[in-house]
């Protein structure tokens, strides 16, 4: 019996899919130095990701300037929750914005200045409870327009990699953040907070930890500066940059793009929303490990920062070796297997209650968060349509915002329940969700190169 011969990667998409077509990436790769400056991006904006947001200055804000820890931690929930609404409404109207004037660079550079500023503008936060709403409201100001700026970062993607690059460059730029937060902890650990700090800022009225605030601004803005010089030019359409930007109609236009999703590209509505599950497990992963370490291990400060520390550079390393397995056998793969390991790992150290096996396993789940987020950044820039590439990843961003409170309400309810321990269980099914969802989704020449 002959095996008969398989149709071409565009006829299988198109059966599986009509309507959706799969774009075509350049043909030849952008010049190494463009690469590198967009790369570099990546390096600064996670200072403001793991100092600001996760291990420092918000730790600051809510310990040191509230008076209360406990109405602390709420007020920045709150303040967090209604960024989490800004990024869900002004992602999308953003991108639609940015693909009609064509100047990603322009705007990511706005954008970025606009995050140094804000980081910049936390060094007037002082240890008073008086300032407690204007620190968490920066925050939150920071975290919004970050991520708006990640829509137009991501967008450009598509310009600088061939279909035989993608992935390498997506995980060596997801590296280099993983890298950039690691050394930026460190200098403010090290340099800043712990014991006074090596370079002997003063600790009065906090100005050590004020001072973190102005250090990642300007890690940020140096390596930012790069790509706002040499990073991809864009053609603008004039008669669309003429007409009046309307953000009422641009919602409507958004709206009719969902629709035509579910009638033409079901597979794209289908990975946003299936990613969007995973993510807000794989987000938690690092939210949450410091937490868990200190309460059901006994982790002190120093000890979870070692952990945090240690757990950025093994996902470094595991993000830029997975970005070349991308590139041999295709997004889909890496996200499926790399979820399984995941989930895997995390019931390990589930059943074993043992220091050392939290610090094993969690290791190797840190070792996969990276390449997920990576290989789930290329997948959708293989099949976005190139003239709407800033609104669909306006609208990943979103899709991410309107599942964010899945893994932290089942981390609550299995706490509540079973201890803080088996609150990874949380985190656990959050990620055998996403894998649920994910499975299914086939697009021939695209999710693999089978």
């Amino acid at each position: 019996m002959t095996n008969a011969p398989e149709p071409p990667p565009e006829a299988a998409a198109a059966a599986v899919s009509p309507g959706l077509v799969v774009p075509e990436l350049a043909s030849e790769p952008a010049p190494r130095r463009t690469i590198a400056a967009w790369s570099l991006w990546d390096l600064g904006s996670n200072a403001f990701n793991t100092v600001i947001l996760s291990f420092v200055f918000s730790v600051y804000v809510t310990q040191a300037v509230a008076a209360d820890p406990e109405n602390g931690q709420q007020v920045y929930s709150n303040a967090q929750t209604v960024a989490g609404l800004g990024v869900a409404l002004l992602a999308p109207l953003m991108g639609a914005w940015a693909d009609r004037v064509r100047n990603r660079r322009l705007m990511l550079t706005v954008a970025t200045l606009a995050v140094v500023t804000t980081m910049a503008l936390m060094w007037f936060v002082r240890p008073e409870n008086s300032y407690l709403l204007l620190g968490v409201s920066l925050i939150a100001l920071a975290s919004v327009i970050a991520e708006i700026a990640g829509v137009f970062y991501n967008g450009m993607l598509l310009q600088i990699s061939t279909a035989g690059t993608i992935g390498r460059i997506s995980g060596t730029a997801w590296a280099l953040g993983y890298v950039g937060g690691v050394i930026a902890l460190v200098v403010a650990l090290f340099g800043f907070i712990l014991d006074g700090g090596m370079l002997g800022i003063p600790t009065e009225d906090a100005a050590n930890a004020r001072a973190v605030a102005l250090l990642c601004a300007a890690w940020f803005l140096v390596f930012s500066i790069p790509v706002m010089i040499w990073g991809p030019k864009e053609v603008p359409d004039a008669a669309r940059v003429r007409e009046p930007f309307r953000p009422a109609q641009a919602y409507r236009d958004i709206a009719t793009r969902v629709v035509r999703m579910w009638r033409q590209e079901r597979p794209l509505l289908h990975f946003l929303v299936a990613s969007a599950v995973y993510r807000d497990g794989l987000s938690a992963v690092f939210s949450f490990a410091g937490v868990i370490a200190a309460t059901s291990y006994g982790m002190d400060t120093v000890q979870v920062a070692i952990f945090g520390i240690a757990a950025n550079v093994v996902a470094a390393a595991g993000t830029w070796v997975f970005g070349k397995v991308d590139d041999r056998v295709g997004p889909r793969p890496v996200i499926v297997w790399s979820l399984a390991a995941m989930i895997g790992f995390g019931l390990v150290i589930v059943a074993v209650d043992s220091t050392a096996v939290f610090w094993v396993f969690g290791m190797a789940i840190a070792a996969l968060v990276g390449p997920v987020q990576s290989a789930s950044r290329t997948l959708l820039a293989r099949v976005v349509p190139p003239h709407e590439a800033n609104e669909t990843f306006g609208l990943y961003a979103t899709a991410g915002r309107a599942v964010s409170f899945i893994s932290p309400a089942l981390i609550a309810i299995f706490t509540a329940v079973a201890g803080a321990r088996m609150g990874l269980l949380g985190i656990i099914l959050t990620l055998a969700l996403g894998l649920a969802a994910i499975w299914p989704l086939r697009i021939p020449g695209v999710t693999s190169k089978s």
